[in-house]
């Protein structure tokens, strides 16, 4: 058997069993994973449901497709500090509670700056659980990365796949606010396994602080020195923001471009959201496991911004020709986020690198992807289509693509930020 970890650059004598005395951390993280879109896309579908009781012009609609990664930004900048004081579980634990207040909140909510807010809770609830589910990955499972990271990521994508799929039946069926709340007991699904994790560990209070907390150093930074001074973080933070500008904004209009230039129908731009965010379900399962094998990771980055243009370019000049296929390939783009899972983990050697680097790829990352929907609606209201839209979605790709080259060799954040101990490895 191969003596040496899956997905790290550590020995180990043998991986252990995937459930080995790890079963309740990996049903928490996985149960989670499945939370962490359901906001995103349970509003796009039923927009013209909640018209009907909330004003929504296409300002108001590219603000909410504002909020998630602007959300997911500031969580991601905030996190790693906090989770230093409060611990990794016990930061997670928070985040879940706020993803609950966030639905509930949504649902309830009598008008436009209450579904803000509760959408506001929600998505930095889930935010935090972006940054912190890596590095609990990398706590619970460091022989197990590729692994629990494709079983996770394909499960964050199942998450966003879902409520496009239902949210219009069940809108239907009972009422827009049932189709937002109901999401709110899955969040509390995910609550229990770390409550009781937390319950289990309470008696070893001081060994928790010192393997939860000590370990994670000041935020967004390694040895003193900011993270922002690493080629490598930047350059994963780019590729990770021009995927998500693409995926958020999509998210967002999907259902208004289908409408607008193939002539769907409520239904059926819904189903096709829910197609868009399926085809991140097999990328999310495979190409964890692959990135973490493979030693030029380049070419997987290069290949979702390949899938991301053609299904751009069908979108732009053939709407209603192959409209489905077109969409595959835009969704079949989103490959490159499982892709940035994997390499904060592969590009950090430590656990305080894993957390400080997802922090800032996660932070800045969301940051520039959060300007996708309102650009969206904004070049919409400028120019009366959509070809502006695509030109700027092709433009961000070859981006991407430019980022693939830069992540061929193997490149450590911890080597970058700490010259000396890369010439000693080198020794």
């Amino acid at each position: 058997m191969n003596n040496r970890t899956e997905g790290s650059n550590m020995p180990h004598p043998r991986p252990l069993p995937l459930w080995a005395g790890r079963t309740i951390s990996l049903l928490g993280i996985l149960l989670v994973a499945l939370n962490l879109r359901t906001a995103v896309s349970a509003i796009s579908p039923i927009t013209r449901d909640i018209a009907a009781d909330i004003p929504l012009d296409n300002v108001a609609l590219g603000l909410l497709g504002m909020v998630p990664p602007m959300a997911f930004a500031i969580s991601a900048l905030a996190s790693a500090g906090i989770a230093r004081k409060l611990g990794l579980e016990v930061f997670l634990v928070v985040a879940i509670a706020l993803m609950i207040a966030g639905h509930l909140l949504r649902a309830a909510a009598p008008g436009y700056g209450i579904l803000l807010v509760g959408s506001v809770l929600a998505l930095v609830g889930m935010g935090i659980g972006n940054v912190l589910l890596p590095p609990l990955v990398k706590r619970y499972f460091p022989d197990r990365i590729g692994t629990v990271t494709a079983l996770y990521a394909t499960l964050a994508s199942a998450s966003a796949a879902l409520p496009a799929l239902v949210a219009v039946p069940v809108a239907h069926a009972t009422d827009w606010r049932v189709s937002l709340g109901m999401w709110s007991i899955l969040a509390f699904a995910s609550l229990v396994p770390w409550a009781i994790l937390l319950v289990q560990r309470s008696h070893e209070k001081a060994s928790s602080k010192v393997d939860g907390v000590a370990e994670i150093a000041q935020p967004l930074s390694l040895g003193g020195r900011p993270i922002w001074r690493s080629g490598v973080a930047w350059t994963i933070a780019v590729v990770f923001a021009m995927s998500s500008f693409n995926v958020y904004g999509v998210l967002t209009w999907l259902p208004d471009i289908l409408a607008q230039t193939a002539e769907t129908s409520a239904a059926q731009s819904g189903a096709l959201l829910a197609l868009y965010a399926a085809m991140g379900l097999p990328a999310a399962l495979l190409i964890p496991v692959l990135a973490a094998r493979i030693h030029n990771i380049g070419p997987l980055v290069q290949l979702g911004a390949l899938f991301f243009i053609i299904g751009d370019l069908g979108l732009l000049f053939a709407p209603g020709f192959a409209t489905v296929l077109w969409v595959i390939f835009i969704g079949l783009g989103a490959l490159i986020f499982p892709v940035c899972l994997v390499l904060i983990n592969l590009r950090s050697r430590t656990m305080n690198g894993a957390v400080a680097l997802s922090g800032f790829v996660q932070g800045v990352g969301y940051s520039i992807a959060s300007l996708g929907p309102l650009l969206f609606g904004v070049l919409r209201e400028a120019t009366g289509g959509w070809v502006a839209v695509f030109v700027m979605l092709i433009v961000s790709a070859v981006v991407i693509s430019a980022g693939g080259v830069l992540l061929r060799r193997p490149v450590f954040v911890e080597d970058q930020l700490q010259p000396e101990r890369q010439q000693a490895a080198a020794r």
